[in-house]
């Protein structure tokens, strides 16, 4: 193979394999997975990163926006559906400088951890899920 004929993991890419991490999520938590949209953006939003208290945009891969299941009532009307974002050139960026990692491992981390938000997840429940260190 040609090195000059490959492109850089496109959005799409980005987003196949977070949904590909959902799918092979343990049968608890799947149901509730597929209820928090996967969103996949280039880089966060200046805003976005203003209301974090972020200046650079390589620093956020990722980012829950929702109502976490622990503190949801039934008596909430959603406004919108919870997201999960991903940004690719913050997580390209981390790949590139990790150098130890697939792209996959990376990409499934980041949605796990922004998943274990939405979840309310402890370290422990996000390792029995992610064994991001093996």
């Amino acid at each position: 193979m040609d090195a000059t004929d490959q492109t850089a993991p496109d959005l799409a890419m980005i987003e196949d394999i977070a949904h590909q991490t959902r799918a092979a999520l343990p049968a608890p938590w799947i149901g509730a997975a597929q209820q928090v949209a996967i969103r996949v953006e280039e880089m966060a939003d200046p805003a976005l990163l203003s209301d974090l208290g972020m200046e650079d945009p390589f620093e956020l891969t990722g980012l829950y926006d929702g109502v976490p299941l622990t503190q949801k009532s039934v008596m909430d009307q959603p406004e919108e559906p919870d997201q999960i974002w991903l940004f690719r050139r913050a997580i390209l960026d981390e790949w590139i400088d990790r150098g130890n990692v697939t792209l996959a491992e990376l990409v499934s981390h980041v949605y796990v951890h922004e998943l274990a938000h939405h979840f309310g997840w402890s370290d422990d429940d996000i390792a029995s899920v992610d064994r991001w260190w093996e």
